[in-house]
């Protein structure tokens, strides 16, 4: 019995004195957070100042590069600049304290002076380790410029030291707005890709976030904290795309000249490399608030009625069927017939008589495809066996989401009647967008074989190419040689002798179709409102480059000048002009009796000396005597001679370098750039010669003015040989 109470004696003792030590560590722990002071500060404070935590660390997102290898879309780092003010040494810390105040109210203007001094003095005797100077972020150039301020340069024997550079990333677009919705942005609030490549290769582009500890600062700042545990994101993959940034260029200048000619509601241009199926050049504009703007893509979301472009497959399709030939007359009559009810009529007023079946190509006769499609008019399902055949009813597959699916019916579709086929014979009744008629097109141009669309060239990470993709060829051409070769005749008639005569070059050929089309909206066709289009390839010869031009919508003063041929062909041709002169190689060889003449270095404006002694060599130019570095050419009498740019304590002569040129020039040198337009340089809103200025800010203006010049060199040259 006394064992019994002997034991509960001493349970009970444990027990209390258990109880007695657990109640001591909470009372240490209830002072040590709500009495206990550090550096003057209560830890509890201190723990509702500084909380941290394990949270996502952000991947930076791959670029978009053109096929020139220029960015298209990149992430530039900007900074939020903070501070430990325990870092640096008492001495130090006191002796710069005052002039790191003067710097900051300088540069951020968002508290004085004594401001800044009182606010870092007193988080140094608080014992916190970071202070936010400013909710403003900085650039890359404005923090080289800081890293020479007290506290925050990287040599830090003078005891001073603690600036920090907490970097965020944004996407920026070097070129500005150009081919803005085929690269697309970003959606501002998931920062995930909205529309373009950005959201096509979201996946690729946005790499895997990484998990690290974050330490969250008052202000709602995060500063992320090493402590070996942490997972690192992994940066996102590189695009590299078929754009050349060059006919980006020339392609909008071309559209947008066509659209504020006819004050057009919308449009768009396509270039595609012919054998390849590359696209050089997607542009789309369309008109808001009185300014032409990239906000839609026509060129493969637009679908609607092609109008006369479309009697391309319909003639082909009867010369496979070897149901016409193209020197057999068709009587047209006086321009109009009526069919099952419905009318058909020629724009031509009295019409085109008797004419043959190449003519009615070339002249875009309603009434002569309805005569020729007679062979068709009771077999409907062999018509439509061939536009299946053309590809015409698929979609192209084309590398960027968003593709509207083409309309091509067939006697088994919802909507067919009996006048469905002479619809569609003339480009009605249908649903396609100009990049799925250009690939038709530019099947032709490449001898029947159809190769689909291409946008996006290779993946990188860094250097190595991730995935490459390959051309894709049909297994089956669209028809056969021969008529290939009579599909071309055609096509090249148009432009010699029909429709889009008004617009032929002297220098070189090429081919294609005029289309015109009533504007369909909510189910009927608008009296006045019309869908104009070109579609061809050049030179004629060797087809390399195959072109789309859409104008939609244009207002003129008579409804002659709202056709095709008069509206979309001459854009065609502008845009050609402008390949042509740029792309050389492709300008036939001509022969002269004249005396050779060496080309001279007068042409060549401005850039780096070692890069225009290789471009010279290669274009087995003369060039005068030159310094290294940056240099600019200047007339001395009937030479040229080259002269040193200054670099290093006054601004340079920007004048006439291209803008990779001068952005290197000006960045080396801590400039913030903006730009306005596209080309070469033209002005500067800082004069050259003058010293550097403070803030490093500077404004380029940018045009196209080599182009043209160019182009009159190239067809100069051509007169003078007699060709």
């Amino acid at each position: 019995m006394n064992v019994k109470k002997d034991i509960l004696r001493r349970a009970t003792l444990a027990s209390v004195a258990i109880f007695l030590f657990a109640l001591a560590i909470i009372a240490r722990l209830t002072y040590v957070q709500f009495f206990q002071k550090q550096n003057g500060r209560l830890w509890k404070d201190r723990i509702t100042q500084y909380h941290i935590k394990r949270d996502t660390l952000r991947a930076t997102r791959g670029n978009i590069f053109s096929r020139n290898e220029d960015p298209l879309a990149t992430s530039l780092p900007y900074y939020y600049v903070g501070i430990d003010p325990c870092v640096a040494k008492t001495d130090s810390f006191n002796k710069k304290i005052d002039s790191l105040g003067i710097l900051l109210a300088q540069k951020f203007g968002e508290r004085s002076r004594d401001e800044y001094t009182y606010m870092i003095r007193k988080a140094r005797d608080s014992g916190r380790k970071y202070v936010l100077l400013s909710r403003k972020k900085i650039s890359f150039q404005e923090r080289m410029e800081m890293q020479k301020w007290p506290f925050f340069r990287r040599d830090r024997r003078q005891g001073l030291g603690g600036g920090k550079f907490d970097a965020v990333y944004q996407r920026y677009h070097p070129y500005g707005r150009m081919a803005l919705r085929t690269v697309g942005y970003l959606n501002p609030e998931t920062s995930r890709g909205f529309v373009g490549l950005e959201a096509s290769f979201q996946k690729e582009l946005a790499g895997k976030d990484g998990v690290g500890l974050v330490e969250e600062l008052s202000g709602g700042v995060r500063m992320p904290l090493e402590d070996g545990s942490d997972i690192k994101p992994e940066p996102g993959l590189d695009i590299y795309t078929t754009i050349d940034v060059n006919f980006q260029d020339m392609a909008e200048t071309a559209l947008l000249h066509g659209l504020e000619k006819y004050q057009a509601e919308r449009g768009c241009l396509i270039v595609m490399e012919v054998e390849t199926g590359e696209i050089r050049a997607m542009a789309n504009l369309t008109l808001k608030n009185g300014k032409y703007v990239e906000n839609f893509n026509h060129a493969l979301a637009g679908g609607t009625d092609p109008g006369s472009t479309f009697k391309l497959p319909t003639l082909i399709a009867l010369l496979e069927e070897k149901a016409i030939r193209p020197d057999q007359m068709v009587h047209t009559g006086g321009g109009a017939v009526m069919y099952r009810g419905r009318r058909i009529s020629d724009t031509k007023r009295g019409g085109h008589g008797s004419i043959t079946a190449q003519q009615v190509f070339e002249k875009s006769s309603n009434v002569g495809v309805h005569m020729l499609m007679s062979n068709f008019y009771n077999r409907p399902e062999t018509y439509c066996r061939y536009m299946r055949q053309f590809r015409l009813d698929k979609p192209i597959g084309l590398q960027l989401r968003g593709e509207t699916k083409p309309v091509v019916p067939n006697p088994q579709s919802p909507g067919w009647s009996r006048l469905s086929l002479s619809s569609m014979a003339i480009g009605y009744e249908l649903k396609l967008t100009p990049l799925q008629m250009l690939a038709f097109y530019n099947a032709v141009a490449n001898d029947g074989k159809w190769v689909q669309p291409m946008l996006v060239k290779q993946i990188r990470r860094a250097n190595e190419v991730v995935k490459e993709f390959e051309p894709y060829v049909a297994p089956d051409p669209i028809c056969s040689q021969s008529t290939v070769r009579l599909a071309k005749k055609m096509l090249e008639g148009v432009v010699e002798r029909g429709t889009a005569r008004k617009s032929q070059s002297p220098y070189y050929r090429f081919a294609g179709k005029t289309g015109t089309a009533q504007r369909l909206i909510n189910g009927r066709y608008q009296v006045g409102k019309y869908y104009t289009s070109f579609i061809g390839y050049f030179p004629a010869e060797k087809p390399k480059y195959s072109i789309a031009v859409v104008i939609d919508t244009p207002h003129g003063a008579s409804i002659d000048l709202l056709y095709g041929g008069s509206v979309s062909a001459p854009v065609f041709r502008e845009i050609a002009d402008r390949i042509y002169a740029y792309d050389v190689p492709m300008h036939r060889p001509f022969a002269s009796t004249a005396k050779p003449v060496r080309p001279s270095s007068r042409g060549i404006k401005a850039g780096f000396a070692d890069d225009i002694r290789t471009i010279s060599t290669e274009l087995n130019i003369n060039t005068p005597p030159s310094p290294d570095g940056w240099v600019k050419a200047e007339a001395q009498g009937s030479k040229t001679q080259w002269v040193s740019q200054p670099t290093q304590s006054k601004v340079p002569d920007l004048r006439g370098m291209t803008l990779r040129d001068a952005l290197h020039l000006l960045e080396n040198r801590g400039f913030r750039v903006r730009f306005e337009g596209y080309g070469k340089v033209v002005d500067q809103s800082v004069p050259p010669g003058d010293p550097l200025p403070h803030p490093r800010k500077i404004t380029l203006t940018l045009r196209q003015t080599a182009r043209p010049d160019t182009l009159a060199v190239v067809l100069d040259k051509k007169n003078q040989s007699g060709k």
